[in-house]
């Protein structure tokens, strides 16, 4: 997984929620008109970037070719990143007052996440392809991996909300989200800490790990696209399937 932050991903997370927070609904400031949000998306910038990650793949080729290993031994399986919040019209909080923010910890206006599913995450990922694509590698699409479990979906809750007792009982991982929330202040001593904010959460990274465990193929490496099922699978990960 490679690429994300160099797009200034935590800082555009940081943008688009202080936008939501210090203006009205009916007079909205949106993020994804900010100068500092789209100099990541140039063309000169994603070219930059593109060609970034097409240098770190080469690295690791280098590397492994010094440490003796013939390209035929082992195999680079480059992911996409998922979307983490839902177009505008599947956030389960309205955006008019704060509770989109205070309670959900999504802050922000229907048109920046439409706007980040369709746009921002679309030439992230883009970019993650071509350079995957121009060395050869293959590649595990994870972009809607989690599509019916991101924050604030109206189809998920919060765990408190979801009428399960705790994470691990028998169907929260098909009630509750499986990103973690935005954190607009820093916890020095946690369990919450702001540079997890859009990460996937335990049962998030458990949703990969099926798809990685599927993309290792039984040492027969391949790539794909991971769409989420419903219920765990017998390492008590969400059902996934890689096609």
């Amino acid at each position: 997984s490679i690429g994300g932050n160099n797009y200034g991903f935590a800082d555009i997370i940081q943008r688009c929620v202080t936008n939501f927070l210090t203006s009205p609904s009916w007079w909205p400031n949106y993020c994804n008109d900010d100068s500092a949000v789209t100099a990541n998306f140039t063309t000169a910038n994603i070219t930059a970037q593109t060609n970034a990650i097409l240098g770190a793949i080469n690295n690791i080729k280098t590397a492994m070719a010094n440490a003796g290993y013939s390209a035929g031994q082992y195999t680079i399986v480059q992911q996409t990143y998922p979307s983490p919040v839902p177009n505008g019209s599947a956030f389960r909080y309205s955006q008019s007052g704060f509770t989109r923010q205070s309670t959900g910890g999504c802050g922000f206006w229907n048109n920046d996440a439409n706007w980040a599913n369709s746009t921002a995450l679309v030439k992230i990922n883009n970019s993650v392809k071509s350079a995957a694509a121009t060395a050869g590698v293959k590649v595990l699409d994870l972009a809607a991996a989690f599509n019916g479990r991101r924050l604030c979906e109206n189809t998920v809750n919060l765990m408190e909300n979801s009428g399960k007792a705790n994470w691990t009982v028998a169907g929260a991982s098909d009630a509750t989200e499986w990103v973690a929330q935005i954190r607009t202040l820093s916890t020095v001593f946690g369990p919450y800490y702001v540079q997890e904010s859009l990460h996937p959460n335990w049962w998030g990274e458990k949703a990969i790990r099926n798809c990685v465990r599927q993309a290792y193929n039984a040492g027969v490496p391949k790539g794909g696209v991971c769409n989420r099922g419903t219920g765990l699978n017998a390492n008590g990960e969400p059902n996934m399937t890689l096609v």
